[in-house]
């Protein structure tokens, strides 16, 4: 058996490879293509090719988390559908190789593969897609998701802040930051601007060339604002860098531990987390999805193929690799507008499939 298990092993990982290898060109040469009318726009000059080139290839580790379920599907289909069609799974059947026994070795197989995609996207995606997003920065300035930027609350014992930051440069500075300061009712007491803020060293915000209005009322519900210019203004906050950076990135660009923090963050200050924590559940169910795929391949083998009949299964496999991938963000985008549980969110995908891949392994391969 340990002859057998090498040699499905090698056809495998060989077929597995050079499909992901494929579809990574192709989003290579997509990225790239998407990329081009930035290199040397005005406001972005020192943006030439070679900067485009390291770009685009800092991308290839989040296209390898997403698409590696799909290769591991389409690979393994070619791989069992070979076998079946030049009678060498049929050899191994006889030599021992049963239903379960081949079952089990796909599932210790698609285990290596579940490793290898919870770390690409937990580990090297994440790390990958701060270094690209740092990249362009150093070229155009900041980080930035967008003219709103990014949204933070903080509840203080007496008071409510909402802050906004529209952008973060690579030396850790931010800018263009807003406070929103609300009391225990509710009512909006001050509003405080700064073009310019860093970090200290004990954790509160610096802010540089500050506006800060304050409203108060008197008498007979008569408004007052006083307007003060500071050149400097310190705002004792537990708001860390990491929180802006998480913020401004997009949720699947998150490692588990960052989504886990952030998620409690949000909590602790009365903010919705739906979308992070269906984003963090998607990270938990999304690799497993490997050893599903491994299982709807199995019964490839069982089937019997004419020649040149290969290619319209291996199609087949497309396609489902394609659904699911579909599917899995179908669910992401209705689970978050439904409020449906985040958990049961991510998992549904992979469970319908689930459901599938046993279906079919129970009728064509143990009943047929």
């Amino acid at each position: 058996m340990r002859t057998i298990r090498r040699l499905i092993y090698r056809e495998v990982l060989a077929a597995v490879v050079f499909v992901a290898v494929g579809f990574l060109a192709l989003f290579f040469f997509f990225d790239f293509v998407d990329d081009l009318p930035n290199i040397g726009r005005a406001g972005a000059a020192a943006y030439r090719l070679t900067q485009a080139l390291a770009y685009v290839t800092l991308l290839i580790p989040s296209h390898l988390y997403e698409l590696l379920p799909i290769a591991v599907l389409i690979g393994t289909i070619f791989v069992m559908a070979r076998l079946a069609q030049s009678s060498e799974y049929t050899i191994l059947r006889t030599s021992g190789l049963g239903p379960w026994r081949a079952l089990r070795t796909l599932l210790a197989l698609g285990l290596m593969f579940t490793l290898l995609t919870f770390a690409a996207g937990d580990y090297l995606a994440p790390v990958a897609d701060r270094t690209a997003q740092l990249l362009k920065a150093r070229l155009e300035g900041s980080i930035s998701i967008g003219q709103t930027g990014a949204w933070l609350k903080e509840k203080q014992p007496y008071h409510t802040y909402n802050v906004n930051v529209n952008a973060l440069t690579p030396e850790g500075d931010m800018r263009g930051v807003r406070i929103f300061e609300s009391d225990s009712r509710g009512f909006l007491v001050s509003v405080t601007q700064a073009p310019k803020g860093r970090f200290a060293d004990d954790g509160a915000w610096l802010l540089e060339n500050a506006e800060r209005s304050e409203f108060s009322t008197s008498g007979a519900d008569v408004a007052k604002v006083d307007r003060v210019k500071l050149p400097s203004l310190r705002w004792p906050t537990e708001i860390t860098p990491e929180m802006v950076s998480v913020a401004l990135l997009k949720p699947d660009k998150m490692s588990t531990i960052d989504l886990f923090q952030y998620i409690r963050h949000l909590e602790a200050n009365g903010q919705t987390s739906q979308r992070y924590e269906i984003e963090f559940w998607r990270k938990v169910f999304y690799p497993l999805s490997c050893m599903v795929m491994v299982v709807l391949a199995l019964p490839f083998a069982y089937l019997h193929f004419r020649a040149g009949g290969i290619t319209s299964y291996v199609f087949v496999g497309v396609l489902i690799g394609i659904s699911f991938f579909l599917l899995n963000n179908v669910f992401g985008y209705i689970g978050n507008l439904q409020n449906w549980q985040p958990w049961l969110t991510a998992a549904a995908p992979g469970l319908i499939y689930t459901m599938f891949s046993l279906g079919a392994f129970g009728w064509l391969v143990l009943r047929r």
